[in-house]
């Protein structure tokens, strides 16, 4: 592993810092992040809005996308730089990137070149915002049971279905959705993706009410909504395959869990009192803030990894999947231990009465969804050992037989 920035990427840092030094405010150590992926402010969408044009005009929107669809020509590695540079500041998040991280990139591969002219733009500008559209009720970690159909009617299809923990679709534009085109074959070949109008006839968002307060995720119900065959994406059939490209994308680009970590921990520890004592200087405390200290090292090194691969010109691998099956767990153990440190008023979810606004309480409400969220804990493992490790794959009965054939042996 390479820990300098190369003398190029150096003066791109210092750039970047430039920028945002004279366009956005620096993030204080006692301001928590914001405690919802979506603000629920009124005016949040405006605010993320005009700072997403003003990254796009100054360059720093879509590095790595090439200059003919507004972005910097740049490399991987200088949009992971940037990133770090924008973590410092507090700016309106939690719009675009779903968008401009997955569906848009799927986009690049497989829409026609019109097409790009006329969506990759807005949305790097953040004039138009995109979801996923991939997860149903019967079909979460296993996304290929899904069963929202699209049906062929002339030159468009039909679709027919529902929709489950989208995020974001109550302000969304557009959407990129997998559908099933034929139930007569084996489930990941009857797929078939498409990229659709969110405010198409028939198309219904509900919002879902979370434990933690807000409403960021989305059933959406499809009725008789047509969409044409020039929306598309790849060949009819292979939509597990253009699914693949979103998923892949996912993986990056879900990354830290957001929330407390062990600065925080300490922060609180030190702010605590345990039996009459300071609760940093608890035993228990200690060993616990030791333990969580060595898994952020052991997670700072494996990006460390990341970083010199994309600053070689090298592609990561699925050891990306490692970053966020830790720091989501690590996220939980740290917010249900910082609630436990303050005792009864632990249970205290008033963010102008509880230690450091609350956080801790209510990220412990929010981090089960981010072990569910881009893969559960239990795929992202079988990733790790099966495409990291080499170990052999569960054997699997069904990937043999129709998807008809499921559902008729499910029902028996």
């Amino acid at each position: 592993m390479d820990f300098n920035d190369t003398p190029q990427e150096a003066a791109f840092r210092a750039e970047t810092r430039a920028f945002l030094d004279a366009n956005a405010q620096l993030r204080r150590d006692d301001q928590p992040e914001s405690r919802t992926r979506y603000s629920e402010e009124a005016d949040a969408l405006a605010r993320a809005k005009a700072w997403q044009a003003k990254k796009a005009d100054s360059g720093f929107a879509g590095i790595t996308w090439d200059k003919r669809w507004g972005g910097r020509g740049g490399t991987p590695i200088e949009q992971v730089i940037y990133n770090q540079e924008e973590s410092r500041y507090m700016l309106p998040r939690g719009f675009f990137e779903i968008g401009l991280g997955m569906c848009i990139p799927t986009m690049m591969k497989y829409a026609r070149p019109e097409q790009l002219e006329r969506y990759v733009r807005p949305a790097l500008r953040g004039e138009e915002i995109w979801c996923q559209l991939f997860s149903e009720p019967s079909a979460g970690s296993d996304v290929a049971g899904l069963r929202t159909r699209a049906e062929r009617d002339g030159d468009d299809w039909v679709i027919n279905g529902q929709k489950i923990w989208t995020s974001g679709a109550h302000f969304c534009d557009y959407g990129i959705v997998i559908t099933r085109t034929d139930p007569n074959v084996p489930k990941h070949a009857g797929l078939t993706m498409f990229f659709i109008d969110m405010k198409s006839p028939g198309i219904e968002v509900r919002r879902i009410k979370q434990i933690a307060g807000s409403s960021n995720f989305n059933e959406v119900f499809f009725t008789d909504v047509r969409v044409p065959d020039a929306q598309r994406l790849g060949a009819v059939g292979e939509g597990w395959k253009v699914s693949l490209t979103t998923l892949m994308n996912e993986r990056l680009a879900v990354g830290d869990a957001p929330g407390p970590d062990v600065q925080d921990i300490l922060r609180l520890a030190r702010m605590l009192r345990l039996e009459g004592a300071p609760a940093l200087q608890d035993a228990a405390v200690r060993e616990r803030l030791a333990d969580w200290y060595v898994k952020a090292q052991g997670l700072k090194f494996t990006k460390f990894r990341t970083m010199t691969a994309l600053s070689r010109g090298q592609t990561p691998g699925p050891e990306a999947s490692i970053t966020k099956v830790v720091s989501a767990t690590k996220l939980q153990e740290i917010a249900s231990f910082g609630m436990d440190m303050q005792g009864m008023a632990g249970v205290v979810t008033d963010p102008a009465l509880a230690p450091l606004q609350a956080w801790f309480q209510e990220a412990l409400l929010y981090a089960p969804g981010l072990r569910i969220a881009g893969g559960t804990d239990e795929i992202l493992r079988n990733i790790i050992a099966e495409r990291v490790l080499g170990l052999p794959p569960d054997i699997r009965v069904d990937k043999s037989a129709s998807f008809a054939e499921l559902q008729r042996a499910r029902q028996a």
